[in-house]
């Protein structure tokens, strides 16, 4: 394989540093350079759990003020994996439970993992573990920790593009993982 300048093309042809740059690090993310690609990771390994929660023919979506887009978001209820120093090696499974009951109240019998995911690869390094909970039992009103200010919406399958549509027309943003649920259901 040639190099160029000095760095390595992996297997596509792309030219790759033998060296990453931290341009900035956070409690959260790291902005980093490698040769001339820059992106953003999460900083101390800190991955993320995504559940689809399905209750008797409906879903359960959360809705909260996102900071990046100065506007709510519909999203699937998640949070993050080993972000706190005393759980730093937490199982992404535990930490789905644990965050389905903090965002939305409601507890899960059974958590699937569904696999390893990417929102944005050319942009984020970060990956996301998606679960699918089932099983649900409503054991609290949910809106997450504080400081989440969340709302839990419980929304008919059957109502569910209309109602993204009218979150959309309300000016909420979307989640793009919603749109991978819609193809499941």
């Amino acid at each position: 394989m040639r190099q160029a300048c000095g760095n390595k093309l992996n297997e596509n042809g792309v030219e790759m540093s033998d060296n990453i740059e931290t341009m900035w690090e956070g409690r959260f993310i790291t902005a980093k350079r490698e040769g001339k690609w820059e992106y953003v990771s999460r900083s101390r390994g800190i991955k993320a759990a995504v559940i689809l929660a399905i209750d008797a023919d409906h879903v359960l979506l959360v809705e909260q003020y996102r900071v990046p887009l100065g506007k709510n978001c519909i999203e699937l209820p998640a949070g993050l994996v080993g972000d706190h120093d005393e759980n730093a090696d937490e199982d992404s499974a535990i930490a789905a439970i644990r965050e389905l009951e903090e965002e939305t109240g409601y507890r899960a019998e059974i958590m699937e993992n569904c696999g390893e995911y990417y929102s944005s690869p050319g942009m984020v390094s970060e990956s996301f573990s998606l679960f699918k909970a089932s099983g649900l039992t409503k054991v609290s009103e949910g809106g997450g920790v504080d400081g989440e200010n969340i709302t839990v919406h419980r929304v008919a399958l059957s109502e569910l593009s209309n109602f993204i549509e009218s979150k959309r027309k309300e000016g909420a943003g979307i989640d793009v993982k919603l749109m991978m649920f819609l193809q499941l259901v």
